[in-house]
């Protein structure tokens, strides 16, 4: 079992806080595994098994408990009063009008709460209306490279290790199936009909799984570029699948949250302003991208865009595409200490290439950290402020010599 520390460090934290945990991510992430880590990490530290609830409501031993008044009941009469009683409750999208449970159980102090889902749509306006204010949300990401890596038995061969995780999925279980691309692929295309079937077209009443595949597909091959609905839709349209930019929306939504693509939005870094035009997608693993197209679909730079743009994600930010003047910063990563800029490119071996990248980071005026990262595997540099740093080596936290950003 791979621990994931991140995630299990935030729930560690947040132990008997008086607040609804949320843990959100793609369907097979490892939510239900990081809850029998925390449970277990609980039974460490002393509390009970007679303390812990926990309910997996894709289990059909828990069927009953998919209607909101049985739950509650259910677990009311298991909470002994002045005793703390962990309740965990993975997929809770499966519950009819769950937020009223989540609600009522929150009121309990003798309650600690945590849940999991697999779709955004639980989080939506309404719902988290119910529960505004009393709820707090940890989104959940398949493997990063250094957990594969450590997965795997180390950092040794570093170049290897990379291509093996982009071809074979950062799903946790991918790693049980022992590099077999036929069983991988099997695997991959189960999750992707779940999500597809189960969590979009059901949840949405979506009729045209051709069309929404095509869109999918789409996104896909055009990890990195910028476009609109309206791209789409010509694009569908030109190849003899008529569809409208209204309908390329209601599908991106679905998709989004599903948590199979990631949109990032515009900055105009000067103006200080969002952008509403031209956005950017990621699909939250490699190895889906290979299944759904084939290997043939590689387009190395972009995908190492991918894999850094959900890296950075990880690493707590809201990452965005810059703009500055009529040049692009691949990345703006906004927190609380400010802004990181990134540029991300295959290789900069080439002088000419190289200015060309950092052009957009030499143009920015303020003091902000700028990092260019590329997959040559050269010592770290230093351009003008501008660092240059081997991607695997920042992705891994092996920065020689320099602060992780």
């Amino acid at each position: 079992m791979i621990v994931r520390e991140e995630y299990l460090n935030k729930l560690k934290l947040l132990k008997d806080k008086n607040i609804i945990k949320i843990v959100t991510g793609i369907r097979r992430c490892g939510k239900s595994t990081l809850l029998l880590q925390f449970k277990d990490w609980l039974i460490e530290h002393g509390i009970s098994e007679s303390q812990i609830i926990l309910i997996n409501f894709e289990d059909l031993e828990y069927e009953d408990l998919t209607d909101y008044k049985s739950l509650y009941k259910y677990i009311k009469d298991r909470v002994k009063k002045n005793i703390k009683t962990y309740i965990f409750l993975d997929e809770i999208q499966n519950v009819d009008k769950f937020p009223k449970v989540l609600d009522s159980l929150q009121l309990n102090k003798d309650v600690d709460l945590y849940v999991t889902g697999s779709n955004a749509y639980m989080l939506s306006s309404e719902i988290a209306t119910l529960i505004s204010g009393r709820y707090i949300q940890i989104e959940m990401l398949p493997l990063s490279f250094k957990e594969y890596c450590i997965a795997k038995g180390g950092f040794e061969d570093r170049i290897t290790r990379y291509t093996e995780y982009l071809l074979s999925s950062s799903f946790p279980y991918a790693l049980k199936l022992d590099y077999n691309p036929n069983i991988i692929r099997d695997y991959l295309e189960s999750i992707y009909n779940t999500i597809v079937i189960k969590d979009i077209m059901n949840r949405k009443q979506i009729t045209d799984s051709m069309m929404l595949q095509s869109v999918l597909k789409f996104i896909f091959d055009n990890v990195g570029n910028p476009f609109s609905t309206k791209k789409i839709a010509d694009t569908m349209t030109s190849n003899g699948r008529k569809i409208d930019s209204k309908t390329v929306e209601k599908y991106l939504i679905a998709l989004k949250e599903s948590y199979i693509i990631y949109q990032a939005k515009r900055y105009d870094i000067k103006g200080k302003q969002y952008l509403k035009t031209l956005d950017k997608y990621y699909v939250v693993d490699i190895g889906l991208r290979y299944m759904l197209l084939g290997k043939k679909s590689m387009d190395a730079g972009h995908i190492l865009e991918n894999v850094v743009y959900l890296e950075l994600l990880r690493r707590g930010y809201d990452v965005y595409i810059g703009k500055v003047d009529s040049f692009e910063v691949d990345f703006v990563a906004q927190n609380e200490d400010g802004n990181h800029y990134y540029q991300v490119a295959l290789t900069v071996r080439d002088e000419a290439t190289l200015y060309r990248e950092i052009r957009p980071l030499q143009m920015l005026s303020d003091d902000y950290p700028k990092v260019m990262l590329t997959l040559d595997d050269d010592p770290a540099r230093d351009i003008e402020g501008i660092k240059i740093i081997n991607a695997r080596d920042w992705l891994l936290g092996f920065m020689k010599g320099y602060k992780i950003l």
